[in-house]
């Protein structure tokens, strides 16, 4: 099997830390690390770094090689220019499929934590025997669900098949992306849905199939574009073409219409938070909703359900605060309650065109 690790998203909802010439997976956000490297070290106990792949924009590239040395500079994959998530693992199948169509690969996030790093090591190893035994040509991993989350997409579980080491194999019926709240409350009340985490094992020639059926201008660049890997064309090829693709979502350009006969669910408890922003980021760090978590230089006083980073040598005091994020960086104070977490994108939008645009 071979993994495509995807690092091109820029997190606004986690800015000031996260920003366009530094996104949040680059950073060192939990631990001594970046998410880019500990998803990396996650799955390297099971596959050698010949067998991983990493999809970013070009202009990050410095910055992905420097922190990650040991994967051959074969398997870096830098698009051009942003165009998506649909365009963006088309590319990336239509290439590795240029060299073996029939082995899995495996298409995983690196902006997210988990907390059961062998358990997803263990989905990812089953979801794979599923697709080589032709059980399945496509296979979904997903998290079950902790909360009635309506930011998240879900999947409507069909027939349980089996459940090993508490891992569930289900058929698939379909997906639900971001829900309306009282939907995500039925849906998680119902036990009949997991969350979609963006995770999923599949082949090459199952998935260029698809991307032939349903967006064939697309595919036929794509296809342009994979013949010439290994050739001294092919960054020009990539430059030329990549950005007349069609900006669409993965989900609008496949999922939405893929056929369920052989789409298989492994469902699983992964410990699974996305940190894309700082809301979701404090519940995935504390032990209780009211706990406090901080990182750096901070005291706190008579404070509860808060989130307080300071990136600076400067103490960082907060006192009689509930519900609120602070983020301190060297050139950004951040202050917002949790639930305002959501303004921030504007705000990182409107600072393009003024005096502080270098700041986004």
């Amino acid at each position: 099997m071979r993994i495509v690790v995807f690092a091109g998203g820029v997190g606004t909802r986690l800015w000031p830390l996260s920003r366009k010439n530094q996104p949040k997976q680059f950073g060192k956000i939990i631990g001594d690390s970046s998410s880019l490297q500990q998803t990396v070290e996650r799955l390297t106990p099971i596959l050698d770094y010949a067998k991983i792949y990493v999809a970013t924009g070009k202009r990050y590239k410095d910055v992905v090689l420097e922190q990650l040395p040991e994967i051959p500079h074969h398997n870096f994959i830098f698009e051009p220019q942003m165009r998506d998530v649909g365009p963006a693992i088309g590319l990336a199948t239509f290439l590795l499929g240029s060299h073996d169509m029939d082995e899995p690969i495996g298409i995983v996030w690196s902006d997210h934590m988990l907390k059961q790093d062998e358990a997803f090591r263990q989905a990812l190893l089953s979801a794979e025997k599923i697709v080589k035994q032709k059980k399945a040509n496509f296979v979904f991993i997903a998290q079950k669900p902790r909360f009635a989350n309506q930011n998240m997409g879900w999947i409507e579980l069909g027939k349980e098949i089996e459940t090993k080491n508490a891992i569930s194999l289900h058929e698939f019926k379909k997906l639900k992306y971001r829900p309306k709240l009282s939907q995500a409350e039925d849906f998680f009340e119902s036990k009949h849905y997991v969350w979609n985490l963006g995770y999923f094992v599949t082949t090459p020639r199952f998935l260029i199939n698809l991307f032939y059926r349903f967006v064939p201008e697309m595919a036929g660049k794509l296809h342009t574009i994979s013949e010439v890997w290994d050739t001294k064309t092919f960054e020009h090829t990539l430059d030329t073409i990549y950005p007349t693709l069609e900006k669409i979502s993965f989900d609008d350009a496949i999922l939405e219409k893929m056929p369920i006969e052989n789409i298989r669910v492994l469902s699983q408890d992964l410990g699974w938070s996305d940190i894309g922003a700082w809301e979701s980021l404090k519940e995935a760090l504390a032990a209780t909703e009211d706990e406090n978590v901080t990182k750096g230089n901070v005291l706190l006083r008579d404070s509860q359900d808060s989130l307080f980073f300071n990136f600076t040598k400067q103490l960082v005091v907060g006192i009689d605060l509930e519900d609120m994020i602070v983020v301190n960086t060297d050139d950004v104070i951040l202050i917002c309650p949790k639930a305002s977490v959501p303004k921030i994108k504007k705000i990182v939008e409107n600072l393009n065109g003024t005096s502080h645009e270098h700041l986004a």
